[in-house]
């Protein structure tokens, strides 16, 4: 409540969505005919079918790099109030190791409820994680020392 987690991703969530609907709106006019008229030109033809895929895939990458910004911002605010960031470093650690240990039952429906990054993937995959990497939050961690 502090921090307004839960606004700034209803927030983030609700801009996405509404993106998501503008674009299927479109998409559907397209299909239907639209507004379209025959002597207009093709290029804008071209550019619409690309927006109606683009649009909504830019709203999860925002979405999904809003959810990732918390993350760091909630390993701060714990550093900041237990004083050092040494035993959310070690914590994340164990978990980290546990977790390469022991399969975790995700799927990506339920990714944004674990405390760490239940997938594994090249660096564009990052992209659409809903976790920053475990290595990423120990490194920014200790740069806080």
């Amino acid at each position: 409540m502090l921090h307004r987690d839960i606004l700034i991703s209803s927030v983030a969530a609700t801009i996405a969505g509404a993106i998501t609907a503008i674009a299927s709106m479109a998409r559907w006019a397209m299909i239907f005919g639209g507004s379209r008229r025959d002597d207009e030109d093709e290029g804008g033809g071209w550019a619409s079918i690309f927006m109606i895929f683009l649009a909504p895939i830019a709203a999860l990458v925002i979405q999904m790099w809003i959810s990732r910004t918390r993350e760091f911002d909630a390993d701060a605010a714990s550093a900041k109030y237990t004083g050092t960031p040494y035993n959310l470093i070690s914590a994340l650690q164990k978990l980290d190791a546990y977790s390469k240990r022991i399969p975790m039952d995700a799927s990506p429906a339920t990714a944004h409820m674990f405390i760490i990054k239940p997938f594994s993937g090249r660096a564009f995959l990052n992209l659409f994680s809903t976790h920053p990497s475990t290595e990423d939050r120990i490194a920014r961690l200790q740069a806080m020392r």
